[in-house]
């Protein structure tokens, strides 16, 4: 019986040993600036994958198929998302269904995968 103690204890200090989640950044990736030269390259190509995916023909779509079109190489003041921030938005504009798609590259209303929403606007 006194193995079994034995065993647990080391089981229980090496799983104590192990960093928490404020030690590292998200899935154990080390805290890192996501890189907005980049970043907004990659969703723009992302977008225009997905645009040709589902077959939308809007007006922002076209833009982001467009190799000629300029697009925004800056976070907002005060925004700093990290890397694993900047993965997850990619993610998510992936993976989303075709209708949502139609929904984030809307002429009137487009939108973002609140994954991609790094910076909200606060409150006054």
């Amino acid at each position: 019986m006194g193995a079994w103690r034995w065993l647990a204890l080391f089981i229980g200090s090496v799983l104590c040993l192990a960093p928490v989640p404020g030690d590292v950044g998200g899935c154990g990736q080390p805290l890192q600036d996501l890189d907005p030269l980049v970043f907004f390259p990659s969703k723009k190509q992302f977008e225009c994958e997905r645009c040709t995916e589902c077959a939308i023909g809007t007006a922002t779509c076209q833009q982001a198929c467009d190799q000629q079109s300029a697009f925004s190489l800056e976070f907002p003041a005060g925004c700093y998302p990290l890397v694993h921030d900047g993965e997850a938005c990619l993610r998510a504009i992936l993976e989303v269904s075709c209708s949502d798609v139609e929904l984030l590259m809307s002429d009137e209303h487009p939108r973002a995968p609140t994954e991609c929403n790094f910076c909200p606007a606060r409150e006054p």
